[in-house]
């Protein structure tokens, strides 16, 4: 038989508050804001707009993100994970990263987010600041310690390969094509070899 305290309805763990458990909030909002963006856009798609998607109040969003900018980035940090640093040498390892970044801004909502958060972090300075340490910095840090190489070269190395898998879906509404990565990786490669 399951103990009960007062107020705590049977078989709920002491401690946990009552509602849904925060990384299901989490889950539901992300998938909520990626599908919202590929379906409106990402000037469209408000935290309104998100929030009615993944069936919470709008409230619920704006206590663990206060602005539509920081609910982007974790958002994106979820649908990233941790870079895939894989291969025995520097070339592997850059190849592999450059492939794995155009196939996850190539995912549904996932380049449009990402192209939309950084045009609104031109004109916001706050929003900057949370791209370059919440998102940009886990990656940096973890290319430079696989590679080697100081800080300066590897925001280079993303500046380029970034820019330019965004500015091609900005320019055609689509992820850079196989091949076209293919063609990326053998300019970027020389840089830091």
């Amino acid at each position: 038989m399951t103990s009960s305290t007062p107020g705590r309805p049977p078989g709920r763990p002491p401690g946990r508050p009552p509602g849904r458990p925060r990384s299901g909030i989490n889950d539901a909002v992300f998938a909520a804001t990626l599908s919202t963006v590929h379906e409106l856009g990402y000037a469209r798609a408000t935290v309104e707009r998100i929030a009615a998607a993944a069936g919470i109040a709008k409230t619920t969003i704006y206590r663990r993100w206060p602005t539509k900018g920081a609910l982007i980035v974790d958002c994106l940090l979820d649908a990233f994970g941790p870079v895939p640093l894989e291969g025995g040498s520097r070339a592997e390892i850059m190849s592999t990263a450059i492939r794995w970044i155009a196939g996850k801004i190539g995912e549904p909502g996932v380049g449009d987010a990402f192209a939309g958060v950084f045009s609104d972090g031109v004109s916001d300075p706050e929003l900057r600041e949370i791209l370059s340490t919440r998102l940009q910095d886990p990656y940096r840090l973890a290319l430079q310690d696989a590679l080697g190489e100081p800080e300066h070269r590897i925001l280079f190395f993303i500046d380029v390969v970034v820019g330019t898998l965004l500015h091609r879906m900005g320019m055609t509404g689509e992820p850079m094509a196989d091949d076209d990565v293919d063609a990326l990786v053998e300019m970027v490669l020389p840089f830091l070899r």
